[in-house]
C-alpha cells in the first residue's frame, strides 16, 4: 500500500489541528478550479477537530491529484442534515459525495435517495471487501447491495486520568489499566477510584440533558455483550430478552445509588469532570481524545469494559455514500472513487482525532500504531454493536432519545429497571407502527 503523503499525518501530529479552517467553519477552502480540471462535489458535516482534519486530507489530494478539484461543501450535524440529502437525492441534484452515519442508511431510502456503490471501481482503486471490518462491511449493504464505503467506527470508550488511577493502584507495571472482567471486578475498580477521590463519583457519563442519548449509549453496550437484540432481522418483531436487558439496567442502576456515577451529568458536565481530574473515568464516544490532549489532562484510553460477555461496545461509523443522481458523469464518478479511495488508504490521518479506522491495513500500519492513546483500543473494529438496522435507528434517532429518555431515571432510581424497560419496549413499538417517512418507490 503506498505511504502517506509528506502533509498528512506528521503535519497533523506537529499541530495541525490547532489552527482553525474554513472548513471548520462551514465552507471550503478556496482551492483554485481550473478549466481542465474534474470537479467532484463533496458534502459532509464534520466539525471541530474532524473538520479541521478533513480539511487538511482534502488539501493532500489536492496536492497529489492536481486534475481533480474537490468542492468541500461543510452542513450543519443533525436531522437537517440528512433531509437535506434526502431532499437532494430524491429530485436528483446532489453533491456526488456525502459522508453519512452508518446506521442512517436503513432510513434514507436507499434506491432513489441514494445510488450503489460501484465495486469495480473500488477495485480499481485497490479497495477490495476483505480489507473491511467484517461487521462493518456487511451492514454497508442494504437489501444484499452495497451502498456505502466505511471510513470508520466511533465506540463507546474508557477514558480513564492516570493520575487517579495511579493513586488507586489501578495501573499496572505499563502505566496502563489494569482491564476487568464481569461486573465484580469494574465495580471493584470504580469503588477504589472513588476512594481515591475522597468519595467523588468516579465515573463521568452522560445521564441527563435534553434529548439525552447517553443512557441508550451505555445500555447498548452492556446488553449486547450478552447476546442481547432489539429487534428481528426483518425488523417486523420486538426481539428483546427481559433478563439479559435488565441486568444491564440493574448494572446502570447500581452506578447511580452507589453514587459511582452522578445520575445529575449531561453531556457537557460529563466531560468538564473528566477533564478538570474529577473523575477516574469516563465512558463517552472516542471523539473527545484531541479536546483532551489539547487541555492537558493526564489520560489514556481503552475498550469499553467487558460486563456481561464480550467486549461489544456501542458504535456507528461514518461511511461515504453516492446521493442519488439521474445522470451521473462517469469522469466524475471515477474521480469520486479515486478520492474516496485516497482517503480510506490514509484513514491514519483522520485516526488522529479518535476514530478507529475500518480499513484493516491501516490498523498495522506503523504510523497508526504510533498513535497514543488512539491505537490502544482498535481491536473494537470487530465488535462493535451497531444498532439494528431499521429506518428509526441511527445517530440523533427517535430510537435513541425515546430509550436514553426511558433509562436516564433508572440511573437516578426515580424509575425501576422493569418501569424503564416497559416504557422503552413501548417506544420501540410505536416507532415500529409508524409510517415509513419515504414513500415505497424510493425503498
Amino acid at each position: 500500500m503506498p505511504g502517506p503523503p509528506a502533509i498528512a499525518r506528521r503535519h497533523l501530529l506537529g499541530g495541525g489541528l490547532a489552527l482553525l479552517s474554513t472548513a471548520a467553519a462551514g465552507c471550503a477552502l478556496p482551492v483554485g478550479l481550473g478549466s481542465t480540471q474534474t470537479r467532484v462535489k463533496y458534502w459532509h458535516f464534520l466539525g471541530a477537530s474532524d473538520g479541521i482534519i478533513m480539511n487538511q486530507m482534502v488539501g493532500a489530494f489536492a496536492q497529489e491529484n492536481a486534475g481533480i478539484f474537490v468542492e468541500e461543501n461543510v452542513l450543519a450535524w443533525g436531522e437537517a442534515y440528512y433531509t437535506k440529502i434526502a431532499m437532494a437525492g430524491a429530485g436528483g441534484r446532489s453533491p456526488d459525495l456525502a459522508t453519512f452515519h452508518l446506521a442512517r442508511l436503513a432510513g434514507i431510502g436507499p434506491g432513489q435517495i441514494l445510488d450503489p456503490i460501484n465495486v469495480d471501481l473500488l477495485a480499481e482503486n485497490g479497495l477490495r471487501p476483505a480489507d473491511f471490518s467484517p461487521p462493518i462491511w456487511e451492514r454497508a449493504h442494504y437489501d444484499g447491495t452495497l451502498y456505502a464505503v466505511p471510513f470508520d467506527a466511533h465506540p463507546m470508550v474508557q477514558y480513564y486520568n492516570t493520575d487517579v488511577c495511579g493513586r488507586a493502584g489501578l495501573l499496572g507495571p505499563d502505566g496502563k489499566l489494569r482491564p476487568t472482567n464481569g461486573p465484580d471486578e469494574l465495580l471493584a475498580a470504580l469503588r477504589k477510584a472513588k476512594e481515591a477521590l475522597g468519595g467523588a463519583p468516579p465515573l463521568a457519563v452522560d445521564v441527563l440533558g435534553l434529548g439525552t442519548v447517553g443512557p441508550w449509549r451505555v445500555w447498548w453496550s452492556l446488553y449486547p455483550q450478552s447476546g442481547g437484540t432489539l429487534v428481528s432481522d426483518d425488523g417486523t418483531r420486538i426481539t428483546i430478552d427481559d433478563a439479559k436487558a435488565l441486568q444491564a439496567l440493574r448494572f446502570m442502576r447500581q452506578l447511580g445509588e452507589e453514587g459511582l456515577c452522578d445520575p445529575r451529568t449531561d453531556y457537557s458536565a460529563s466531560v468538564a469532570q473528566f477533564t478538570n481530574g474529577q473523575a477516574a473515568f469516563m465512558w463517552n464516544g472516542d471523539w473527545e481524545t484531541t479536546g483532551l490532549k489539547e487541555r492537558g489532562t493526564p489520560f489514556s484510553m481503552t475498550r469499553f469494559p467487558s460486563v456481561f460477555g464480550s467486549g461489544a461496545a456501542q458504535a456507528d461509523c461514518h461511511v461515504f455514500v453516492l446521493p442519488h443522481q439521474r445522470d451521473r458523469d462517469p469522469e466524475v464518478e471515477r474521480a469520486t472513487y479515486r478520492f474516496i479511495a485516497y482517503l480510506v488508504k490514509n484513514s491514519a490521518d483522520w485516526a488522529v482525532a479518535g476514530h478507529v479506522p475500518a480499513y484493516l491495513p491501516t490498523l498495522e500500519e506503523p504510523d497508526y500504531l504510533a498513535l497514543q492513546p488512539q491505537s490502544e483500543y482498535r481491536s473494537v473494529i470487530a465488535d462493535v454493536a451497531l444498532d439494528p438496522q431499521v429506518w428509526y435507528a441511527g445517530s440523533a434517532s427517535r430510537l435513541w432519545i425515546d430509550f436514553g429518555g426511558a433509562f436516564s431515571p433508572v440511573v437516578s432510581g426515580e424509575r425501576t429497571p422493569e418501569e424503564g424497560l416497559a416504557l422503552a419496549k413501548a417506544a420501540l413499538a410505536r416507532l415500529m407502527a409508524a409510517p415509513i417517512p419515504f414513500p415505497a418507490e424510493e425503498r
